[in-house]
């Protein structure tokens, strides 16, 4: 079964866009362009999960967007997938 996650894309008038992930809360990204936040945030992701599963650390379930959505209204949601190709195989 293949796991995604939200991320959450913040943009003010007057910044780039920021993209941060509720379940892994030290995993981040910005960009200039909207395209180039959702590519930097999958592999911060990716980063992120493969140095937890190194540290050993448990992997969280994905959240759900009722609970997501309701707790940050003013951020544009995207689903980015589990990065599992990066983990498979190390340790």
């Amino acid at each position: 079964m293949r796991k995604h996650y939200i991320a959450l894309v913040h943009k003010d008038s007057d910044s780039d866009y920021n993209v941060s992930f509720p379940d892994f809360p030290g995993a981040i990204a910005a960009a200039r362009s909207l395209d180039e936040a959702v590519e930097r945030a999958g592999k911060a992701l990716a980063l992120h999960v493969e140095g937890m599963a190194e540290d050993g650390e448990p992997i969280p379930p994905p959240s759900g967007f009722a609970d997501v959505i309701k707790n940050n209204p003013d951020a544009m949601t995207v689903l980015l997938p589990f990065p599992l190709a990066r983990t498979v195989g190390r340790g």
